[in-house]
C-alpha cells in the first residue's frame, strides 16, 4: 500500500479522498436510494477555527523531544474514525483535545512517559493508528487532571526477532499493519490479520481492542495470534511467559487484551504467524431468499472447512457494494501447503442444497498474490470494503448518516436480534426525522452464532446528524442488549459503549476489573472513564496532592 498525507479530520490519507467521478456516481447512487435528500457538500473548517488554547502543561527536559503540542496534531490525536468523530470535525466540534502529543521511541522512555504524568496528576491515553470508532481514543475525560497526554506509538514500530521454527515473531506495539507485513515478507510469514483499518491501525491497538480480522471463521480475533505481552503500567512492568498454551491459572493475557488502555501500555507482543499462502479458491454465490444464504453460512460454518471469506450481504448491502440485486455469499479458502479446490467445491454444495446458485465456478488462484483475479464478486467486494471508509466520510460531508454498528449472537437468536435492530433502527430514524435504509452482512461467522454488521445509510439534516445518529445507535444497542446479543464483536467498548457494557458484563466481573484497575493503575491515570469509572478516592487523592503543591 503506497503512503501518502495522513487526514487530521477524516480516514486514511488525502491523497485517496474520494472525488470527481467516484464521487459523481456515488452520490447519484444515494440520490436514487433517497430521493430529495439534500447532497451538499461541505469542507472541513481550517484547523485555526476551532479556537484550540496552549497546552496547559510542559512536558520535562527528558521527554521535550518527544512532544509536541501543534494544533494539527493534537486535533488529529482527540477523536477517533468514528461518523460521528468525523462529522464534529467538518462541524468544527472538537472541545476535547489533548494538551500534547508524546511519542516515545523505546519502552524506557513510556516509563518515563508514565511516571511524570502519575507523579503530575496527568491523564495519559494510549494511541496506536487512531482508528478507534467507540470513543475509545478521545481524551473526554471527567475529573480535576492538570492536563491530558496523547501517548502515541507508532515510533515504536519493528519486528525485533523472528522464531521460524515456532512460527512465531516478537513485535513492537506501534507497527502499522502494513509495516509489519513487509518486515514478516523476507521470511515468507504473515500474521494474515487484515482488519479494514489495516492500513491505519497498529498491533497493539488491535491487543488492546480484541480486535477482528481478515479470517471469517476460525482465527477471527487477535486473541488467537498471541503467544505473550508485554505491558507497562504504572505499577510495574508485566511480561507473560511465551508459550504455545497453558493451563496455569487466568492468563494474564487475556487481561490485557480487551483493556483499551486502562490497566498499561501493551509495548510489544509474540505474536503467532503462518507461512505466506500461495493456494487459493474463491466462489460467490447468490441467493433469491436471505434467509436462505443465512441457512448456508450455518451449514457451511459449522462444516469444519474453515473458510478464510465467508461474508454474507443482504440484497440491499450487495446492491450498494457489490452491484448484485440479490443476496450474495462471498467465498475465499487459502493455503500455503495444499490445494483447496475441494473444500470450495464442498461449500458450495452446501450452498446449493440450501437455495444457492453459484454466480461461476470455483477460480483458483496460485502465488504469492493477494487478489483473486479482476472482476470477480469476491475482487469487487474486496475494492467496495477498502473503499468503504473513504465513501463514508464523502457522504457525510454531504449531510449523510452513513455508519454501522456490529454484534454477535448465536445462531437460533440471529432473526430475533434482527427483527429488534431493523425495527429500533426504523422507530429511531422516524423519531429523528430522517428517512433510510438498514442493511445487514456477516463480517465473521462461528460455529455457534454470526457476527452481524448492520450499517444505516439516511438523509440527515446538517448541523445535526451527529444528534440523529446518537439517537438512532441509542436505540438499536437497547435493542442489542435486550435480544441477547453483545455491544460489540470487534469494535471495543471505548466510551459510546460503556452504558451497554455496564449492562452486559456481570457485576461481580464488574468489581473485579475495578479493583485490577486500582492495583495497576492506583492513581487512575490511563484512559480515564473507559470499561470502569476512576475510584473517588484516587481522585480526591490527586486533587489534594495538588492543592498542597500549589499551596
Amino acid at each position: 500500500m503506497r503512503g501518502g498525507t495522513r487526514s487530521w479530520w477524516g480516514w486514511g490519507n488525502v491523497e485517496d479522498a474520494v472525488t470527481g467521478a467516484e464521487r459523481d456516481a456515488l452520490t447519484r447512487r444515494v440520490a436514487e436510494l433517497l430521493p430529495g435528500a439534500d447532497l451538499t457538500v461541505h469542507e472541513p473548517p481550517p484547523v485555526e477555527a476551532f479556537g484550540v488554547g496552549p497546552s496547559r502543561i510542559r512536558a520535562p527536559r527528558a521527554l521535550a523531544p518527544l512532544a509536541c503540542d501543534g494544533i494539527r496534531d493534537r486535533l488529529a490525536h482527540s477523536h477517533g474514525q468514528a461518523f460521528r468523530d468525523v462529522v464534529r470535525a467538518l462541524l468544527g466540534r472538537l472541545p476535547h483535545v489533548p494538551d500534547l502529543v508524546v511519542r516515545p521511541t523505546s519502552e524506557a522512555e513510556v516509563v518515563q512517559v508514565l511516571d511524570w504524568c502519575g507523579d503530575a496528576g496527568i491523564a495519559a491515553v494510549p494511541f496506536g493508528g487512531g482508528s478507534s470508532v467507540v470513543g475509545g481514543v478521545e481524551p473526554r475525560i471527567d475529573g480535576d487532571w492538570r492536563g491530558v497526554v496523547s501517548l502515541d506509538l507508532t515510533a515504536m514500530n519493528r519486528v525485533l526477532e523472528v522464531d521460524r521454527t515456532s512460527r512465531a515473531a516478537l513485535v513492537q506495539a506501534g507497527v502499522l499493519g502494513p509495516a509489519l507485513e513487509e518486515q514478516l515478507r523476507p521470511h515468507g510469514l504473515t500474521l494474515r490479520f487484515f482488519p479494514q483499518s489495516f492500513q491505519f491501525s497498529t498491533l497493539g491497538g488491535w491487543l488492546a481492542t480484541r480486535a477482528g480480522g481478515h479470517f471469517a471463521t476460525t482465527l477471527t480475533h487477535i486473541d488467537d495470534l498471541v503467544e505473550s505481552l508485554r505491558v507497562v503500567t504504572p505499577s510495574g512492568t508485566v511480561e507473560s511467559r511465551r508459550l504455545p498454551a497453558s493451563g496455569a491459572g487466568p492468563s494474564p493475557d487475556r487481561l490485557f487484551l480487551g483493556s483499551e488502555g486502562t490497566l498499561g501500555v501493551i509495548t510489544r507482543a509474540w505474536v503467532r504467524l503462518q507461512d505466506r499462502p500461495r493456494l487459493r479458491a474463491d466462489a460467490s454465490v447468490a441467493f433469491a431468499r436471505y434467509e436462505e444464504g443465512v441457512d448456508a453460512v450455518r451449514a457451511v460454518a459449522q462444516s469444519g472447512l474453515d473458510p478464510a471469506n465467508c461474508r454474507l450481504l443482504d440484497p440491499m448491502e450487495a446492491q450498494l457494494n457489490a452491484g448484485s440485486p440479490t443476496a450474495v455469499l462471498v467465498l475465499g479458502f487459502e493455503s500455503a501447503d495444499h490445494p483447496v479446490t475441494a473444500r470450495a467445491e464442498r461449500a458450495l454444495e452446501l450452498c446449493r442444497d440450501h437455495g444457492g446458485t453459484p454466480t461461476g465456478p470455483v477460480r483458483l488462484t496460485e502465488g504469492g498474490g493477494e487478489r483473486p483475479r479482476a472482476g470477480t464478486a469476491a475482487d469487487t467486494w474486496r475494492s467496495s470494503f477498502l473503499r468503504m471508509p473513504y465513501q463514508r466520510d464523502a457522504l457525510a460531508a454531504q449531510g449523510m448518516i452513513v455508519e454501522t454498528f456490529e454484534t454477535a449472537c448465536t445462531w437460533d437468536r440471529f432473526g430475533t436480534v434482527r427483527a429488534a435492530v431493523d425495527d429500533a433502527a426504523r422507530d429511531a430514524m422516524r423519531r429523528a426525522g430522517v428517512t433510510g435504509v438498514v442493511t445487514c452482512r456477516f463480517t465473521h461467522v462461528h460455529p455457534d452464532g454470526p457476527a452481524p454488521y448492520f450499517g444505516v445509510y439516511a438523509s440527515g439534516t446538517w448541523g445535526r446528524t451527529v444528534e440523529q445518529w446518537d439517537e438512532i445507535k441509542a436505540a438499536v444497542s437497547d435493542a442489542l442488549i435486550a435480544s441477547g446479543a453483545t455491544i460489540t464483536h470487534h469494535h471495543a467498548v471505548g466510551r459510546d459503549h460503556r452504558p451497554w457494557y455496564d449492562r452486559q458484563r456481570p457485576e461481580p466481573f464488574a468489581a473485579a476489573l475495578r479493583a485490577v484497575k486500582g492495583t495497576l493503575d492506583p492513581g487512575g491515570i490511563l484512559n480515564p472513564g473507559v470499561l470502569v469509572d476512576p475510584p473517588a478516592a484516587a481522585a480526591r487523592r490527586r486533587g489534594a496532592a495538588r492543592r498542597r503543591s500549589q499551596g
